[in-house]
């Protein structure tokens, strides 16, 4: 069987599914099925939140899936910040912070961060915050790990609550001019 695989732009407001067996789940949530018309047997690899953007690969092979989850390639993301972010938030994010996952303390590994200017982005259909409530600031984070809601996490344990996450690359893979609800079929993912 010939394999097939894709990136995606995932828009903020959009699950990383394709379907659910919940029946309020399927009535109240957007699908990324509902952008693009993906074969049967197609599955996300790895994940991105709800509120969260970017760069979501897609296959067939459940081997390759596997792998990329479990083999520690680089997922780098653009992160907006309230506040301007210092120097010590950074390296402070650098060496590792500790956030809760699944009710424990976790202390994050040491990842690659730092401050950005304003990536050139599509605009997010729903506004992020009026610029009259202080000033953002963009960092980039690239970790090889992936906990749940992991880089919202670092970022207010730093006392910088995240406002936009994009997934920019995952290995060499990166979003390049996708625009959000987009998808690309290409012929191989790593």
């Amino acid at each position: 069987m010939q394999h097939r695989h894709f990136i995606h732009f995932k828009p903020f407001g959009y699950i990383s599914q394709l379907n659910s067996n919940d029946d309020r789940q399927l009535r109240k949530k957007k699908f990324i099925n509902e952008l693009f018309d993906f074969p049967e047997g197609t599955m996300p690899v790895g994940r991105l939140d709800e509120k969260s953007e970017g760069l979501l690969l897609l296959t067939t092979d459940g081997k390759l899936c596997n792998q990329i989850n479990s083999g520690g390639y680089e997922k780098e993301y653009y992160v907006q910040v309230d506040g301007e972010i210092n120097e010590e938030a950074i390296d402070e994010l650098k060496t590792g912070v500790l956030i809760g996952i699944n009710g424990k303390k976790y202390k994050t590994q040491p990842c690659k961060v730092h401050r950005i200017a304003t990536p050139e982005l599509p605009e997010r259909g729903k506004k992020i915050r009026d610029p009259r409530h202080g000033p953002t600031s963009w960092i980039s984070v690239t970790i090889t790990e992936g906990k749940f809601r992991q880089v919202r996490k670092m970022t207010s344990a730093v006392g910088f609550p995240t406002l936009r996450l994009v997934r920019f690359r995952v290995a060499t893979i990166t979003l390049d001019n996708l625009q959000p609800g987009a998808t690309k079929s290409v012929s191989e993912l790593v």
